[in-house]
């Protein structure tokens, strides 16, 4: 039995980054000096003596008294602690409400998204610095209430900001692997999506800092901000200003104090992107389509080897010009410890019908028809159409995974690895975290990952792009589901790893204790050759031919899957000898959803068309056996079919 390797202990706390270590100390001195003004100096900022008004620094006034002979520098200190409050409040309270309500609206979308694009150009509308006077002439000034006005006035950056970032974000493939996984949408939304935004959002807070500090002292030399004898920066300009000739000192030291301080924030938060982002740091409508009905178990006709079946599923996009049929009449049956591959050119509607068995469909796509039925541990076949979002989420992951086509992509990369396949583990099966990390070891040994304790605790970025696909096929098994989507998992690997996975899914769906059963994604029709049991090829968004993997790639019926094996260059024996030696080109381009010629979809581009193609939509005929099915007037099944 091999022995895992001991993980070396870790630190409680992780290293500070080297690029952080002197803009930290910077931030941090200029933040906690005013906080710790009664350690440096005794004297009160508000006594007053005439009798030493603008005096010259001394041993006792180390900067020297202002125009109403107060110490100065216990006006700076005072002074930078209310500047400094003040704005941090008022830019942390505007930076929560605006990234939640960013957040929100970009993964939500729908009415979440009106509300935060319409709620934010709104209050852009008005000039801050005007908007301020505003509020502050109505209310009064204080320390108070330039919080509140701050807080309003800044929330629509950081919400606008979030809103774009997490938009980009929730269409990446690390995301949607997530909400394959079954991870609840609250955790999804703060977990994976948040991280992946601080940095902008960052660089929004060391921008929004500096301005509530200069508005608060733009306020406060106005006479509107913090109320007098309570000192600020703004007021020592406002009171300094009439003895420039007399006493620059007085101008100066406020001025320097607001110079720094905003150079300070600005460094740290520039470093903080940096660091947080992983290319620069190598060293670190609805969204699903559910109905909100009570879960029903529905009668069903399949035998029990039958993992799931789509019957008749039809899928609209909702447009302007109203819904259009994007999936029409797809049929599959998906069986235990069998490879069911999904072909056809790209838009054929291959993920599209995948992502309606996850409940992943994107928001403008609803399923107006069929059904999609799925058999879940307990061996029940379940109404996917039926489930609540909350009980979709545990049945990705769960009873159903998926593997996308680009492991970089999917994966967070601010995340170790371990981290993550430790969170999919626990979103569906609670335990202690020890026995959670141990599983994810044992499946990243399972699917022939070298030093599995090891990567455990790696980024994506230190693995290659095999590796990496490795990862995510150890992540989709985590909590051992019946049927695993592998969406084109090869594409964007070399031939020597593309070979090297496909032989680990063979084994994994011969070894697997429940019976695998894999829906197998491709455009490579050789690769299918050798993983697959059965196909479907697909065609704006039907399935024209489907039966045994050697019958339909060796005896072609549908005009269609005899137009791609003549297209594409094999070494395969069964493809040379499917199609001859010459490759050719299928004409045309396959028909948009929303134009799709009358009768036969494929009918432009047919070399055999004839008249009647034009007349109604062929149906899917059966072959004798009835193992095959062909949709095409002139397949030989339509002619069994008949006598029948």
């Amino acid at each position: 039995m091999t022995a895992i390797p001991v993980p070396k202990k870790t630190r409680l706390l992780p290293a500070i980054p080297r690029r952080m270590i002197l803009p930290s100390i910077l931030l941090a001195a200029l933040i906690l000096i005013p906080f710790a003004a009664p350690l440096i100096t005794g004297a009160d900022p508000v006594q007053i003596s005439v009798r030493d008004r603008l005096a010259l620094p001394s041993w006792e006034h180390w900067l020297g008294q202002d125009e109403f002979g107060r110490d100065r520098l216990a006006r700076v200190l005072y002074g930078g602690q209310v500047s400094l409050t003040v704005a941090f409040v008022a830019t942390t309270l505007a930076c929560i409400f605006g990234t939640l309500l960013g957040l929100i609206g970009a993964y939500f979308r729908g009415p979440f998204e009106f509300v935060t694009t319409r709620l934010s150009d709104v209050v852009l509308c008005f000039p801050p610095i005007l908007l301020a006077l505003l509020v502050v002439t109505l209310f009064g000034p204080g320390a108070g209430t330039l919080v509140a006005v701050l807080s309003v006035l800044y929330f629509p950056s950081f919400a606008r900001i979030a809103f774009s970032e997490a938009l980009r974000v929730s269409s990446l493939d690390f995301v949607e692997a997530s909400r394959a996984l079954g991870t609840p949408s609250h955790r999804i939304v703060l977990g994976t999506i948040l991280p992946n935004i601080a940095g902008p959002v960052s660089v929004q807070y060391s921008l929004t800092a500096a301005a509530a500090i200069t508005i608060e002292s733009g306020l406060s030399f106005l006479g509107l901000g913090v109320v007098p004898p309570a000192p600020s920066w703004g007021q020592m300009i406002r009171g300094a200003r009439q003895f420039m000739n007399q006493d620059p000192l007085g101008i100066l030291i406020p001025c320097v104090a607001l110079i720094l301080t905003i150079y300070a924030i600005n460094f740290f938060c520039d470093r903080l992107r940096d660091t947080l982002d992983p290319k620069g740091a190598l060293g670190g409508g609805k969204d699903e389509t559910s109905v909100p009905v009570a879960a029903r178990v529905t009668p069903s006709d399949e035998t029990a080897d039958v993992v799931a079946s789509i019957r008749g599923l039809r899928l609209q996009l909702m447009s302007p010009g109203g819904p259009v049929d994007v999936i029409q009449d797809v049929s599959l049956t998906l069986r235990a410890n069998q490879c069911t591959a999904l072909v056809g050119e790209s838009g054929s509607g291959k993920s599209l019908s995948s992502l309606a068995l996850m409940g992943l469909l994107p928001g403008a796509i609803h399923q107006a028809g069929g059904a999609l039925r799925l058999r879940r541990k307990s061996g029940q076949m379940v109404d996917l159409g039926t489930l609540t979002a909350k009980e979709l989420e545990d049945v990705r992951g769960n009873d159903v995974a998926m593997i996308f086509q680009e492991p970089m992509t999917s994966l967070n990369p601010i995340h170790k690895v371990g981290a993550q396949m430790v969170e999919a583990i626990l979103s569906h099966r609670p335990m202690p975290y020890a026995d959670a990390r141990t599983r994810a070891i044992d499946l990243l040994e399972l699917v022939g990952i070298n030093e599995p304790a090891r990567r455990f605790d790696g980024y994506p970025h230190e693995m290659s792009g095999g590796m990496r696909q490795r990862v995510m096929i150890a992540m989709a098994l985590t909590c051992e589901p019946r049927l695993l989507i592998a969406d084109e998992p090869t594409t964007a690997l070399d031939v020597t790893i593309q070979a090297e996975i496909i032989e680990l899914l063979q084994r994994l769906r011969t070894e697997y204790a429940d019976g695998l059963s894999l829906l197998f994604i491709s455009h490579n029709l050789g690769i299918v050759s050798e993983i697959a049991d059965r196909v479907a090829v697909m065609y704006s968004g039907q399935v024209v031919e489907e039966g045994p993997v050697s019958q339909v790639l060796n005896s072609p019926h549908h005009p269609y899957t005899v137009a791609l094996l003549e297209s594409m260059p094999s070494s395969h024996e069964e493809l040379h000898s499917a199609r001859g030696d010459r490759l050719r080109a299928i004409s045309g381009t396959p028909p948009l959803p929303d134009a799709r010629p009358s009768g036969c979809a494929f009918r432009d581009r047919c070399p055999i068309a004839i008249p009647s193609c034009a007349d109604a939509p062929p149906p899917l005929f059966n072959s004798a056996d009835g193992d095959r099915q062909v949709r095409c007037f002139r397949a030989p099944e339509a002619g069994s079919e008949a006598a029948r």
